[in-house]
């Protein structure tokens, strides 16, 4: 379980085609202190588990599965990525819960400059618009963000200067990538509502 609060801006340092998918290579400096085989991280909102640990990098196979649902089919040697060590019950809880199970891939429609901030509006897949309202959360390459607007298969956020520095958020146009995670309350009420015969209105 993850916060959606970014800790560093890491990078994909090496990708080795496997039988079964990938062995990626992640870089990074913060994340890795203490760090050992078998530890979590979320990697663009995508949870990978490390296979190996080195000082300023570390590896996690990614099954054929995941590269077809989530944007890291597309990532080469290079491509920057965020990065989150995993929740700790004795850490307060700044962003939101996130599990780090991409749910969709969506895509860059617009970035409005607001002063220093950006509103960046993004198309949902039609599985998930359902799942995202104005004022919920929602997470973005792994970034806890509020839904200022929702509806007719878009929604969108404003990101404030430090979350643009922090974050690869800095650097979306429009038709870039993204791996989208619903809220996990709005998930499982949509689902006890499905189960309980209740149509809910979609986006």
């Amino acid at each position: 379980m993850f916060t959606g609060l970014i800790e560093e801006i890491g990078r994909v340092d090496a990708v080795e085609e496997r039988p079964a998918g990938r062995r990626l290579w992640i870089a990074g400096r913060r994340v890795l202190e203490g760090a050992r085989v078998g530890d979590s991280f979320a990697v663009d909102g995508c949870c990978l588990t490390a296979i190996a640990v080195e000082p300023t990098r570390f590896a996690a196979d990614v099954v054929a599965e995941s590269l077809r649902r989530t944007t890291i089919g597309a990532w080469s040697a290079g491509h920057a990525i965020n990065l989150e060590r995993p929740l700790r019950l004795d850490q307060r809880l700044g962003g939101h819960l996130v599990q780090g199970h991409v749910d969709g891939v969506g895509e860059v429609l617009e970035v409005s400059p607001e002063g220093e901030s950006r509103r960046v509006a993004f198309a949902l897949p039609p599985p998930l618009a359902r799942f995202v309202a104005e004022k919920g959360s929602l997470a973005v390459d792994g970034v806890s963000m509020t839904v200022t607007r929702a509806g007719g298969g878009s929604c969108e956020v404003a990101y404030v200067p430090h979350t643009l520095a922090a974050t690869v958020a800095g650097s979306y146009a429009p038709g870039r990538k993204v791996n989208l995670e619903v809220d996990l309350l709005a998930r499982y009420l949509a689902r006890l509502l499905d189960e309980a015969g209740v149509t809910g209105r979609t986006a």
